[in-house]
């Protein structure tokens, strides 16, 4: 079942978006067997959750007349480059803020995808595939519900979400196919006119197709902080119960720490430029990545007897040694 097309805007002169049609049907016993592959994350959480959605909160016990709601696609990132495989979980994040930000500026419900995909970089645990293996097949192997990455309830007190495998979701695109106001299609359209445009504030959906090159690219302003509405911090404040309690046990082991990310190993690599030059994108990296520097750097912030946790692709061992004398 697709989403009706009703109402097609599309700014800038672009081309009509294609519609993405709504994920099928799955079972529970197929949740059960590909949950069985999934990344750590998945396996400390997704064994409680079954592939249809039942929210607790109050946008989960079915679709209400007042309502209106905003739907991004069935993947994070995806229509795009990324629908058949996935990016990393900070840049699948970045994504779905901006899509939550968008629902919570227009005062829609969020339709969010019922799943997730786990890069394979980033995922030691992952399956093995054969030679034979769809990206499909892939995509789903790799994948978590969103339920066993976010608590969803905690999540609707900012911004009301439903996922899109829920009922309450088949239902409205049940009401849109007999509904005057339906579905408007957009891509292009700045939220101010999806705001105040009644052609698109109107529609009981609004069918957005992001940027195909990733859906934060909607949210290239946030660099100036009066249109940032959600923080970088928010859904990582919002972990599904099991990885909150997890996370809680490991910073008990840790202890009062700090914590820095330092990438070096792929970033050091010369490339060769346009001319057949090997230069380096990042020239002084190597310099402000070294120990020596790092202790001036985070002097003002980390005092000396802390605790600090390095998270790095540095491949040398002992490389963060001289920072222990700290």
């Amino acid at each position: 079942m697709a989403i009706p097309p009703r109402i097609v805007g599309v700014g800038g002169g672009g081309r009509k978006p294609r519609v993405p049609p709504l994920p099928p049907a799955r079972t529970v016993l197929t949740a059960f067997v590909a949950a069985a592959a999934l990344a750590i994350l998945c396996l400390l959480s997704s064994s409680s959750f079954s592939r249809t959605s039942s929210l607790r909160g109050p946008w989960g016990s079915g679709a209400k007349s007042g309502d209106r709601y905003l739907y991004w696609g069935g993947r994070v990132d995806c229509p795009g480059k990324h629908c058949g495989s996935c990016a990393g979980l900070g840049h699948q994040e970045s994504s779905l803020r901006c899509a939550l930000e968008e629902a919570l500026f227009l005062g829609r419900i969020f339709v969010m995808p019922s799943r997730m995909c786990l890069s394979s970089v980033h995922n030691k645990k992952g399956s093995l595939h054969s030679s034979n293996t769809t990206l499909g097949q892939r995509w789903e192997e790799n994948s978590c519900s969103m339920e066993s990455l976010y608590d969803i309830d905690l999540i609707s007190k900012t911004v009301p979400v439903i996922l899109d495998n829920s009922k309450t979701w088949h239902e409205i695109i049940s009401r849109s196919m007999r509904s005057d106001v339906g579905v408007a299609h957009v891509q292009g359209i700045s939220r101010d006119e999806l705001k105040e445009n009644p052609l698109y504030s109107n529609a009981l959906l609004i069918n957005h197709t992001a940027s195909p090159l990733a859906w934060f690219m909607e949210c290239k302003d946030r660099k100036s902080r009066s249109s940032v509405m959600l923080s970088y911090t928010f859904l990582p404040n919002v972990p599904a119960k099991k990885l909150g309690d997890a996370a809680n046990k490991m910073k008990q082991i840790l202890g009062d720490y700090d914590a820095i990310h330092v990438r070096r190993g792929d970033l050091l690599k010369n490339r060769k430029d346009r001319f057949g030059v090997e230069r380096n994108l990042h020239p002084h990296l190597d310099r402000d990545t070294r120990p020596e520097f790092i202790k001036k750097r985070i002097a003002k912030w980390i005092p000396p007897g802390r605790t600090l946790f390095i998270a790095s692709n540095e491949r040398t061992p002992g490389f963060f040694s001289p920072l222990s004398d700290k």
